[in-house]
């Protein structure tokens, strides 16, 4: 039988095996790994006949997460950043909207573009060197899934070719919201990019609390 036991220090799967009168139990500390999916089940008396359809298991895997959204809390980190305009052949049949609908920004809040699973919907950051503008994540870009690139919206092209590539210190002042990110896409996962986000984004929800399920998923099924 496995238990999850977690301290701040370390996180340890304590082994337990309980014996038919539950008088004596040896544990066999065990380090828990990344990448590697693990089942906590409610641990059953030995006399107790097992009756697994009653069994609620839950599974979590431990990832290394470089940008905890914690809402709240600032995370300063070094990003990949590129720049996009609306007149691009891929944008143009959005016009000067952005995924949520709303125009695209460019002023003191400008809008950027990103992987939501990464950067959820609502995400607000700035760029060391560029005092009194923020960006807001309204957007997002088949190009950016699976990255932590961040595009950032530029209202020609002269501009956006100006800022090309760059790798650019940012500060997150506000973490997205992950279930309005979900809710946005979940009429859009036809679209392969928007799929793997969705799955991407549902996957880290339930690593972060075990066992939980996404009222928008629970809705699809």
């Amino acid at each position: 039988m496995h238990l999850l036991k977690l301290t701040r220090a370390v996180a340890c799967l304590a082994v337990v095996t309980v014996t038919a009168s539950c008088s004596t139990r040896n544990v066999r500390m065990a380090k828990l790994k990344e990448g590697v999916r693990y089942e906590v089940r409610k641990a059953v008396d030995a006399k107790t006949t097992f009756r697994p359809e009653l069994m609620t298991s839950y599974y979590f895997t431990l990832t290394p997460t470089r940008a905890p959204m914690i809402a709240g809390t600032t995370q300063r980190m070094t990003v990949r950043t590129t720049a996009y305009c609306h007149t691009e052949s891929d944008h143009i049949a959005y016009g000067a909207n952005s995924a949520v609908g709303t125009p695209l920004r460019y002023g003191t809040v400008r809008s950027a573009a990103a992987d939501w699973s990464r950067y959820p919907v609502g995400t607000v950051f700035r760029i060391a060197g560029q005092p009194g503008v923020v960006y807001q994540v309204d957007d997002y870009g088949s190009a950016l899934v699976g990255t932590d690139t961040i595009d950032l919206y530029r209202p020609s092209q002269e501009s956006m070719r100006d800022w090309g590539v760059r790798n650019v210190d940012i500060e997150v002042l506000r973490w997205g919201s992950k279930e309005r990110s979900l809710q946005l896409m979940k009429d859009r996962t036809s679209y392969p990019h928007v799929r793997r986000m969705f799955d991407d984004l549902q996957r880290r929800v339930t690593q972060v609390i075990p066992g939980y399920q996404s009222p928008v998923l629970t809705a699809m099924l």
